[in-house]
């Protein structure tokens, strides 16, 4: 820290200026970047990993069907925030923490689109053929069902990463998110906030870095669904 060059503007030493504390906002916007992209990256795999799973088995076996769903729905009416707030709570600050509580809202919505997929999978001549041949379970889903669901996750998972940045961000903002030690641009969102008026860049760089990161994963999501669907390829 450095108290002399507190709230100072954008120079050749400082590309982004200095926050309250005098501290480089170039070096902790940037730093900030690594905590949301792995909270965000990791909670993704994490959500898709487990609806994944648990899609199959609702959509495959459908003695489990209703039971999982009405979980699923339960889960999915609870607002995201206060899931992850309570989970911090209960459990405490820290990125390991966080990531569970960012991904654990984020598994209903994996969960519907997976068992969507199944259910329309399982009837199609090819499955019902490696039924008759004596096919066992763990090959069809393997073989047969669970490829079928790789496009439509590749798109959902980027929505699902922008979710998590930005429900981390909000986390943060609340200060329920990484500790306060941690750069991130949720936490020096809202450190920032009273400075506006003096110092707007405390808020504008890792807002922007922020905006420009959700809008790259979002357009990359719409291009992974151009892609796989052909019908989007044939329209355009």
């Amino acid at each position: 820290m450095d108290p002399f060059n507190r709230l100072k503007p954008p120079s050749a030493e400082h590309w982004f200026g200095t926050d309250e504390f005098g501290r480089d906002l170039f070096a902790r916007t940037i730093y900030g970047a690594r905590v949301s992209l792995t909270v965000g990256l990791f909670a993704a795999l994490m959500a898709i990993g487990a609806g994944l799973v648990i899609g199959v088995v609702a959509g495959y076996l459908r003695a489990f069907d209703n039971v999982i769903m009405r979980l699923m729905d339960a889960l999915m009416s609870i607002p995201t925030i206060l899931l992850a707030i309570a989970l911090i709570t209960l459990s405490g600050q820290g990125t390991g923490i966080l990531i569970v509580a960012v991904a654990l809202p984020q598994i209903p919505s994996v969960t519907r689109l997976v068992r969507s997929v199944v259910l329309s999978v399982r009837e199609r001549p090819y499955v019902e053929a490696a039924i008759c041949g004596g096919a066992r379970l763990p090959k069809i889903l393997w073989r047969h069902v669970l490829p079928s669901t790789i496009p439509p996750l590749m798109v959902h998972s980027a929505m699902v990463c922008a979710d998590a940045i930005m429900i981390e961000a909000g986390l943060s903002f609340l200060g329920s998110g990484v500790p306060p030690e941690i750069p991130s641009w949720g936490n020096m969102i809202s450190s920032s906030r009273l400075f506006l008026a003096t110092a707007p860049m405390t808020i504008f760089a890792p807002g922007i870095f922020l905006a420009v990161t959700v809008l790259s994963i979002n357009l990359l999501g719409d291009g992974l669904r151009d892609l796989f669907d052909p019908r989007a390829k044939r329209r355009r």
